[in-house]
């Protein structure tokens, strides 16, 4: 389904979509779907024959052409699933979780292991305010949750271990009503559901985190990452799990949808290793209906999951982590891209991709091979090509961020249209030690940002700097210096310096400019607030 909320729903999707209702004259599905009569229990209640969302089947041929055809035979076919009751698994309710889509409990077991119950079925009405317009629309949004299958999260946890990824490892299980829901069970009501275990804190049981001793949020990460050099985000194992994301077109992939595995770094420090976590977009399909290939036009992010991974679907399959990517990836060589890309594809042989199609229900198997093994090997022999478009993306508007401990920036022009970035922790008065270099040219870079954040940073500038494109130095907080080497010779034109409050040192030639007072995030706090919509809180970093 959709990714649309009370702050970020696009009045382009509510006007197409009173269009389609139109057309499409009654909204009400026809005639029933298979596995409409309701659950079958088995003799000793302890399995149940279901179907996910019968009703997705329902709508007439008229209506698919407009809205898709989606995955609605998967959701409306029976499968069989376990009973879960919360209360003989020592299963203790905490708090409701999830988004304006899902229907998410947080659970507990009583040796304090988490775990997390998601509705299968969504429902984007409960995102819509009031107004007629937004009930018309209403059976449109709830239709859409088809365009992804059921249990395509399950396909994803299999080829996760294969890649080299952490992964969750979700169970399909039906819920009963319990007494041990509480206060909770109005809201939790009998249906399929997603269970599968939060990774947080201690999970030195669970192998599919690493063993790790601590696992955090993304806002913890991001702060103790962005405090200083000594903790740092793993940028393989992160571009290893964006490429996974690409293979299986999982397009949402915000902040909050990654847990971060902790682990001793070499010489000292910490390194976070990713978790990728609720997979529900995987394997989206949004262009098999006229409406919904219009509106993937206007919403780029909205790409399908198809045999044809091109290079232009990369910028719009990875842009809702674009600020992860940037913080992850901004000093990694086109080289790694590749080099990743080539692991992965070697890692998935058919052998793989068939066992993982294999972990879905039995009732639906067959199905879903028919469904996307064709697609992922095409991906897969996709995925070189891929990986290179990912740099380049990643270069047009490149970003790179400090922290909050003293680093200098090293900016050294290599001829018309190059420019190469070295960057240093600054530890006095030990030598600085190379963090990584990038280098950029002209004809795939429009932008360079480099924000030093808090400390007391230094910009230095030399060489033959005449890079073609805009660079932007921006100083934060902390008392930072901007200094070009030969102040003399004049700097090609794109270079802008934004000193911070404090009383920074600027000595550079004059062809640079320099604007005081610019109004951008000037600590690693600051910027988190800025570049990330985080859902999981704000607990202490530890």
């Amino acid at each position: 389904m959709l990714l649309i909320t009370k702050k970020t729903r696009s009045n382009n999707w509510v006007l197409l979509a009173a269009l389609g209702l139109g057309l499409g004259g009654c909204a009400a599905p026809t005639t029933p779907a298979p596995g409409e009569a309701g659950p079958v229990f088995n003799a000793d209640s302890s399995t149940v024959r279901v179907a996910a969302g019968a009703h997705y089947a329902r709508r007439g041929w008229w209506w698919q052409r407009l809205w898709g055809r989606h995955y609605r035979q998967l959701w409306a076919t029976p499968v069989t699933a376990p009973v879960l009751r919360l209360g003989a698994m020592g299963l203790q309710p905490v708090r409701v979780g999830g988004s304006f889509q899902t229907n998410s409990l947080h659970l507990r077991t009583p040796d304090g292991r988490d775990f997390v119950l998601r509705s299968v079925d969504k429902d984007l009405r409960q995102s819509l305010a009031a107004g007629w317009l937004s009930r018309t629309v209403a059976p449109v949004l709830h239709d859409q949750t088809c365009a992804a299958p059921p249990y395509g999260a399950y396909v994803a946890a299999r080829l996760a271990p294969a890649a080299g990824v952490f992964h969750t490892n979700p169970r399909l299980v039906y819920l009963l009503p319990d007494t041990a829901l509480g206060r909770f069970r109005a809201q939790f009501v009998p249906a399929l559901y997603l269970l599968e275990e939060r990774p947080d804190r201690d999970q030195r049981h669970a192998p599919s985190f690493g063993g790790a001793h601590r696992v955090v949020g993304s806002d913890s990460m991001l702060r103790q990452v962005l405090r200083g050099p000594a903790t740092h985000l793993a940028a393989r194992p992160y571009l290893r799990a964006r490429l996974l994301d690409l293979l299986v077109g999982d397009w949402s992939r915000r902040a909050d949808q990654w847990r971060w595995a902790a682990f001793p770094a070499a010489g000292g420090g910490v390194v976070f290793r990713p978790i990728p976590r609720d997979r529900d977009q995987a394997f989206f399909r949004f262009d098999d209906g006229w409406l919904t290939r219009l509106i993937s036009w206007v919403r780029p992010r909205y790409q399908s999951f198809n045999s044809h991974l091109v290079a232009a679907d990369v910028g719009p399959l990875t842009t809702t982590a674009r600020a992860l990517d940037h913080t992850a990836l901004a000093l990694l060589p086109e080289a790694a891209f590749l080099a990743e890309a080539d692991s992965l594809r070697r890692r998935l042989p058919d052998a793989v991709l068939l066992a993982a199609l294999q972990t879905v229900p039995a009732e639906v198997r067959a199905r879903m091979t028919q469904e996307l093994l064709a697609a992922l090997r095409a991906r897969r022999a996709a995925l070189p090509a891929v990986a290179r478009r990912y740099y380049e993306v990643l270069q047009e508007a490149a970003v790179v961020t400090g922290t909050d401990a003293a680093e200098r920036f090293e900016l050294i022009g290599e001829g018309p249209g190059q420019l190469r970035l070295r960057v240093f922790a600054r530890r006095p008065p030990r030598p600085d030690s190379l963090l990584g270099e990038q280098r950029y040219d002209v004809r795939r870079t429009t932008r360079l940002s480099i924000y030093g954040l808090g400390g007391k940073d230094e910009f230095t500038l030399s060489g033959r700097l005449a890079p073609g494109f805009g660079v932007h130095l921006y100083g934060g907080a902390g008392r930072n210096v901007f200094l070009q080497q030969d102040i003399l010779a004049a700097a090609g034109p794109g270079f802008t310096i934004y000193p911070g409050p404090a009383d920074d040192l600027v000595q550079v030639s004059h062809t640079v400019r320099v604007l005081v007072g610019a109004n951008a995030p000037a600590t690693a706090a600051a910027w988190v607030a800025s570049q990330y919509r985080l859902q999981l809180g704000s607990r202490p970093a530890k």
